[in-house]
Order: structure tokens, then C-alpha cells, then sequence
């Protein structure tokens, strides 16, 4: 037999590829969503290994059971919680580890568990951890049992003192878990902070620490950065380091030509931590980070990168409408990039840490994030919220919280309270001061960035203000307080934001007319509301809001006005559960969204639309089906025009210019059957037309699917979206069809909706009536590749299907 002759670099490539395909991984983070069993109510000793689990349910999380349930007048959550019920639930698991982990660490990491947990391992408890926005790690390893024998963890989550929110919260184990396995030697949990102390167009420094536990020995530690491209631009090497019980590398590089991170390019580069020994790889952990700068100047307001930025953000809650608060990836993008399309640039994740996915979709996405901690400290909002627990956690939240988020290149700002009721008071209750200052040497420990707290009392007697702790004024409301030399002269020459504002009211597609009648509702906020007459919808006209509040025109006008204004976050992007304001059950989410709960727009998005994008806006409205000589105020938003001119049945009604500070245009006529177009010119030439037909009877359904192809993940997404039209195709403005769903393939309905805050049955049907002529049903992948065929019915409509790929 003849022997073939390999060159040298050829049995390099065997070897590397060898050591590829055999080697053990140094870290597995594995998810453990999967295969656990559920319970909701008292059992007895659920946590003991051997309590048979049998007849309980069995899913795969993230869940909220809340959602699950039936709406209800009597729930102590009240409306403000969504008026569903919180309770006792538990969470077991059984699952075996092989012989070779033996020796290694484990680890189990939760993204959040609402509320009051504690985490069971073979029987052992790690004790309560009480808020339900924080992610926390537990070490396993110690308790352990390996080479085939069943491990047992259980969860108990007490959400049953009620109420301890004032939106919606959700209940259980909503966010992701992982199991994460390393040697004795690790980078440990948040181990590393990145930091671009000096960056300009043509190089940056980027300083990374990196925090090492160990049992003892000597290791090296490389750090390569690598590009978007997965291209090394630069690598360090600290060698012979003594692994103690805890040990920080310190590393400093120098990049040239550096791409900044921004808003249109959010780009990202990525550290990769090699931790070696006798040329042994005993961990590698890789940290995605942004390149960029950026500054709050009291007087020119917001820049990035030496590029001024006005900061147009929206408050938004942690629900996903009707998957409940059970996290999922796609939907957050769906969300994002809705408001992305409006012109949005900036998130207040209001109250509360967010699920990580929604900072690394910032991050990949572009967006200013302001992350916020707390909605309340030691003095309460609810009866049984975090204020209980506050004295005992706040230090250690806090600190988890800072530690997860601020490798984020989209978190500039970390709010540490909203609206927090030791703002004091006209009698100088001082007593926040001292939280708030250990609060502000917490971040600063850990962290540069500015940190605010979101006022909604602006008097001179604010003692949070007044204490000058924090690096930026946070105004909730009170826009005709935003004057530079109102600010200025109560506070001092420091940078301001708008940390909360607007707070409208509106139903989708529903109008009161005259649309420039402006209606405060409540017309007190502390007093109880007359619903006796009410219809429990709000005009989706600007002309409805609450007392505190403002109509979006007049706080736009104000915002645009004044440069010093770096920023502000609207209340709220999206309607959420909970919170109905004004009204009491049967309302049971909010009215404040700009989008409604189904992800719909209401008119006022094309507003936004039309002032922070370049895109072509021309938005007509309301629609046109109203009683014969009925008069109409007929809005268009628009914009990369001069004027706009409205025809009825192809007369016109007059050209209409925007003047002053004016923001949209208005016509008012009288109704006639036919249709109503708008057409915008500039420099005499079309730029854009809309045109609005009166619609006939409800005649058949329409199924658009925002995406046609999913992953066969289990977790994917498609929002399809229903429309009840006429035979023409037009939309039937004030349908309320019911629409009855069949599925069939890889897949399942995992929420239907309709954007109504009154509507009280459950998202977990399948059927759901529509709102206004639109309807939504969520499908999810079952986690098989395939095709998933949805069908659309109602009585008396031509039906519609879709098809959706799977794979």
C-alpha cells in the first residue's frame, strides 16, 4: 500500500478541523424554556423531588398566566392591573445532566420571574427574590446530580397580594431561562464593561475590564474585537494571571477608523474573551458592543456623534397586547419597527428593567434608550408593591440592573425613579434625598452615563430637583414649563428632558366632532369620573386628553420649538393593558397609545410620520360613511409640500396651507355619498393624493400576513392582520363582524385582538369580533417545518385564507 505525502499545513488544517468538530465547548448557554410543568393554586410540597407532577399541564415558556384568564369585574388587580388575576402558580422541571459535566459550574439564569420567586433545586432553596422586572442568576453546581440521575427545579411565584402594580404586570415565569455550563475557570455573569473613552472620526479608545472567577491557578486572558464582518481589528494578551476568587483584567485598544454607532447605522462590533491555560481554552465569552459619542448640552439640547439629534421617543409598558407579558423576540420587533416607521428614535422602558431582547433589538436597530429601575421606593403606590421590599433590595436591584444593561450602545440614560412620591411636597419632606444619592453612587461605581429621575411635580419645592443629585432635569408633563429660562432659573444651567408627556386619549377610527371642541377627561383626576353617559371610547381626533396632560399638537409645538429640549418620551407608543384612563371596568387597557393594542396606528401616528421622516406622508381622515348633510372636519397630515387641496365627488373645497406653528390642515363640510380626496403639491407638482370612498355593506374578509415565512423554532411570529371591506375592496369603517379562525399545519394561534379597550373576551379564542373594520390573529410556530393554513370566517362574508411557509 502506498502512503500519500500531506504537507505541513495541510495536517495543520486536519487537526484544527479535528479539534472543531470533537472538542467539548468551554460555555454552553443552553435554553430551558422547554418541557415544564405548570400549576396554578396551593399544592402540597410541590418543591419535594418526589411530588408527582403528572396531571399538571405541561408547556414551554416563557408564560403568563394572567392572560390566560378570564376578565374580571371583582379581580383585586383591579382595571389598573387589566382586571385579571394574579395568584399562586408553580413551575417543575426534570431534567438530567451527563457524567463529563461533572466538575463544571452551572448556573441558571432568569430573565424575570413576576413576582415574589423562589427557585427550588433537588429540593434546596435559593429564598425569594421580590421583583419581578430584575434577571438573576443562581449556582447550582453544589446541588447537582449527574451521569443519568433526574434533577427536579421548581419555581413558586407568588403574585396573589393584590394590587401591587398600577398597569397591567403579568404573572409568572414571562421571560427566558437559561442553563449555562463553564469550567472552574469563567468570565463571570456580566463579567465584562466596555467603555469608548475617546472616540472621533478617525480612531476611538476602547477600554475593556473584565471580571474572572476561578479556584485558583494561572491563566491568559486574550481579548480580540472583531468587526460587523466577524474581521479581528484588533486583539490584546494578558498573560500568567493568578485566577484568585474573583480577579479584573483591565485591557485598553486603540481602533482606527472606527464605524460609530448611530442611529442609521446602528453598527456593532463584538469583544471576544479567551480565557487560556497550558494552551488550553478553558472559556471564551463574547460581548457585542457600539462605538460612539455623545453629549447633553443645557442649551443645544441632544447630539451623537457631534451630529445634533433630537430625541423623539415613546413610554412603553412590558406587555405585548395579546400574548400577554410572555416575552417573545418577534413581536418586540414588530413593535420597534413600527416605531421606527413613525419616526421614532428613542424607548423609555417605563417602569422597569426590559427583557434583555429588547436592548439587543435597540442596539441592532437604532434606538436612545432611557433604562429605567424603579417606579416607586420606600413610599407606595399600591398597597402591596415594591415599596415593601425596597429598604431590603433596592442595592442589589439596582446593581444587577446596571450590571446587565451597560454594554448596550442604545442605553444613554439610566432613570432611577417615575414619578416617585418622595418628590416631596410644599411641606419639604426631604426624605428621597438620601435614597436617591446612594443611588446616584451606585451608577456612578458602575457606570458614566447621566441618570435622571421622571418629575411630575416641577415646583421649586421638588426635593429631588432641589437636591441637584442627578445629571439631567426630568420633566413628566407641564409643557408650558419647558422654557429654557423657566428651567433654568428654578434649576440651574443643567440639561433638560422630557421623560414623560402628552398622556391623549383616543379609540381608534372613532371621531367627536367639532374635532376642535378640546375634551379634558376626567376633568379631575382625583376625583371619581361620571361614566353614566359615557360610550367608553375617546375621539381619535386631537381633542381629547387628560388633565395632566396635553394633546400631542401642542406638545410638539412646544418641543419643536425650543433647541434646549435634548428629548422626550410621549405616554405612550402603544396602547397596554391596564390603566384605562378615564374610564372603570368594563375598559380594561389603556387609551394612550399612539398604536392600539392590536398594533394598529391611529391617525396621530401619521402625524409623527409626517414631522421625523422623509418619507412621503399624506394622511387623510376621518373616513367618509356618516348621515347625509352631516358636517365633517376632514384632517390631513402631511408633509414635502406646500399645500393640499381637498375635492368632494371632484370639487374642490379650497387649497389649504400649513402657517406659523400650525402642524396639520382642516377642512369642514358636509357630507355626501361618493368619495373625498386629498391631493399634495409642491412647487406645483403632485407629491402625493389619498383618496377615501364611501364604503357599502360588509361584504367579505381580507387576510394580509406582516411576514409569509417563519422559523420553525416553536417561538416565530406571523400578525396577520383581518379586514372586513365591501365588494369593492374598501374598508367598512364601523364593522364589528365576528371573525372565526380555523388553523391547520405547523403551527398554532397564540392571541387574536381587535385593538378595543372594552372588548372582554379572551385573546386565547379563536374567534375574535372585529373593531372598526380590522382584526388580528398571532400565529406561532409549533416548532415543526411545514406550512401553516389560517382561515378567516364570518357569516354572511366571503371567507379568506393565507399560507404560511414554516421552515
Amino acid at each position: 500500500m502506498q502512503l500519500r505525502q500531506f504537507s505541513l499545513p495541510f495536517l495543520c488544517f486536519l487537526l484544527c478541523l479535528h479539534q472543531t468538530l470533537f472538542a467539548q465547548p468551554t460555555r454552553v448557554r443552553e435554553d430551558f424554556d422547554k418541557n415544564w410543568t405548570f400549576h396554578l393554586g396551593e399544592a402540597e410540597r410541590p418543591q419535594s423531588v418526589s411530588f408527582n407532577d403528572a396531571s399538571w399541564r405541561k408547556l414551554n415558556l416563557p408564560h403568563d398566566w394572567s392572560i390566560e384568564l378570564p376578565f374580571d369585574s371583582t379581580s383585586p388587580t383591579g382595571t389598573g392591573g387589566g382586571a385579571l388575576r394574579g395568584g399562586l402558580g408553580w413551575y417543575r422541571k426534570t431534567f438530567t445532566l451527563p457524567a463529563t459535566d461533572k466538575g463544571k459550574n452551572i448556573f441558571i439564569d432568569f430573565d424575570g420571574v413576576y413576582c415574589n420567586s423562589e427557585v427550588f433545586i433537588n429540593g434546596h432553596s435559593f429564598g425569594v427574590r421580590p421583583n419581578g422586572y430584575i434577571s438573576f442568576r443562581y449556582d447550582l453546581t453544589s446541588f447537582l446530580k449527574y451521569g443519568g440521575e433526574k434533577n427536579v427545579i421548581v419555581v413558586k411565584v407568588d403574585n396573589s397580594k393584590q394590587p401591587n402594580s398600577r398597569w397591567y404586570s403579568g404573572s409568572g415565569i414571562y421571560r427566558n431561562v437559561w442553563l449555562v455550563k463553564t469550567n472552574s475557570i469563567y468570565v463571570d455573569n456580566w463579567g465584562t464593561y466596555i467603555t469608548t473613552p475617546k472616540v472621533s472620526a478617525s480612531s476611538a479608545t476602547v477600554n475593556i475590564s473584565t471580571d474572572i472567577l476561578g479556584t485558583g491557578g494561572y491563566a491568559d486572558i486574550t481579548t480580540t474585537i472583531v468587526n460587523a464582518a466577524g474581521k479581528p481589528v484588533a486583539s490584546q494578551t494578558q498573560k500568567n494571571i493568578h485566577i484568585g476568587a474573583l480577579q479584573t483584567a483591565k485591557q485598553v485598544f486603540n481602533i482606527q477608523a472606527p464605524v460609530l454607532w448611530s442611529l442609521e447605522n446602528p453598527y456593532l462590533y463584538k469583544a471576544v474573551t479567551k480565557i487560556t491555560s497550558n494552551g488550553k481554552l478553558l472559556d471564551q465569552y463574547t460581548t457585542p458592543f457600539g462605538i460612539r459619542y455623545f453629549n447633553f448640552d443645557v442649551d443645544k439640547g441632544f447630539s451623537l456623534n457631534g451630529k445634533k439629534v433630537k430625541i423623539v421617543g415613546v413610554c412603553n409598558h412590558h406587555d405585548l397586547g395579546c400574548l400577554g407579558t410572555a416575552i417573545n423576540t418577534r413581536a418586540l420587533e414588530r413593535q420597534l419597527q413600527i416605531m421606527k416607521d413613525m419616526g421614532v428614535n428613542g424607548i423609555r422602558t417605563s417602569h422597569n428593567p426590559p427583557a434583555p431582547e429588547l436592548l439587543d433589538l435597540c442596539d441592532k436597530m437604532g434606538f436612545i434608550v432611557m433604562d429605567e429601575t424603579f417606579d416607586m421606593w420606600k413610599r407606595s403606590k399600591t398597597q402591596y408593591d415594591y415599596s415593601n421590599d425596597f429598604d431590603e433590595w433596592y442595592k442589589k436591584d439596582l446593581t444587577d440592573h446596571i450590571l446587565r444593561d451597560r454594554n448596550h450602545p442604545s442605553v444613554f440614560i439610566w432613570s432611577v425613579g417615575n414619578e416617585i412620591p418622595e418628590q416631596g411636597g410644599k411641606k419639604g419632606d426631604s426624605s428621597g434625598i438620601m435614597y436617591l444619592r446612594e443611588m446616584q453612587q451606585i451608577v456612578r461605581k458602575l457606570d458614566t452615563r447621566p441618570t435622571v429621575t421622571a418629575n411630575n411635580h416641577v415646583q421649586s419645592w421638588n426635593q429631588l430637583l432641589k437636591s441637584d443629585i442627578n445629571d439631567l432635569i426630568g420633566y413628566n408633563y407641564h409643557h408650558n414649563d419647558w422654557h429654557p429660562d423657566s428651567v433654568q432659573k428654578t434649576w440651574g444651567r443643567k440639561p433638560f428632558i422630557v421623560t414623560e408627556s402628552v398622556s391623549a386619549l383616543q379609540s381608534r377610527g372613532h371621531y367627536d366632532m367639532p374635532s376642535d371642541s378640546m375634551r379634558i377627561w376626567p376633568k379631575r383626576w382625583d376625583l371619581p369620573v361620571d361614566n353614566a353617559n359615557a360610550d367608553l371610547t375617546c375621539s381619535a381626533y386631537e381633542n381629547c386628553f387628560t388633565p395632566w396632560g396635553s394633546s400631542h399638537l401642542a406638545t410638539l409645538r412646544m418641543f419643536l420649538k425650543h433647541e434646549s429640549i435634548s428629548g422626550m418620551y410621549v405616554w405612550t407608543g402603544f396602547d397596554y393593558m391596564g390603566e384605562p384612563t378615564p374610564y372603570p371596568w368594563p375598559a380594561r387597557s389603556s387609551y394612550f397609545g399612539i398604536v392600539d393594542l392590536a398594533g394598529f396606528p391611529k391617525d396621530v401616528y401619521y402625524l409623527y410620520q409626517s414631522l421625523f421622516t422623509t418619507k412621503n406622508v399624506l394622511h387623510l381622515f376621518p373616513h367618509w360613511n356618516w348621515q347625509p348633510s352631516q358636517t365633517i372636519d376632514m384632517w390631513a397630515y402631511y408633509n414635502n409640500a406646500d399645500e393640499v387641496e381637498l375635492f368632494i365627488n371632484g370639487r374642490s373645497q379650497g387649497v389649504k396651507k400649513k402657517s406659523g406653528d400650525e402642524l396639520y390642515v382642516m377642512w369642514r363640510v358636509q357630507y355626501e355619498a361618493g368619495k373625498v380626496e386629498a391631493v399634495s403639491r409642491k412647487g406645483g407638482k403632485v407629491v402625493a393624493s389619498k383618496l377615501i370612498k364611501t364604503a357599502g355593506a360588509p361584504a367579505k374578509i381580507i387576510v394580509q400576513a406582516d411576514r409569509s415565512t417563519i422559523k420553525a423554532d416553536g417561538k416565530d411570529l406571523s400578525f396577520v392582520t383581518v379586514k372586513v371591506v365591501d365588494k369593492d375592496g374598501n374598508l367598512v369603517p364601523d364593522a364589528a363582524n365576528r371573525i372565526k379562525f380555523k388553523i391547520a399545519g405547523s403551527g398554532f394561534i397564540a392571541g387574536v385582538d381587535n385593538g378595543c379597550q372594552t372588548n372582554l373576551e379572551s385573546f386565547k379564542a379563536g374567534n375574535v369580533k372585529a373593531f372598526n373594520g380590522l382584526a388580528l390573529a398571532v400565529v406561532q410556530s409549533n416548532g415543526k417545518p411545514g406550512s401553516i393554513k389560517l382561515q378567516a370566517q364570518s357569516a354572511g362574508l366571503l371567507p379568506a385564507a393565507i399560507d404560511i411557509i414554516v421552515k
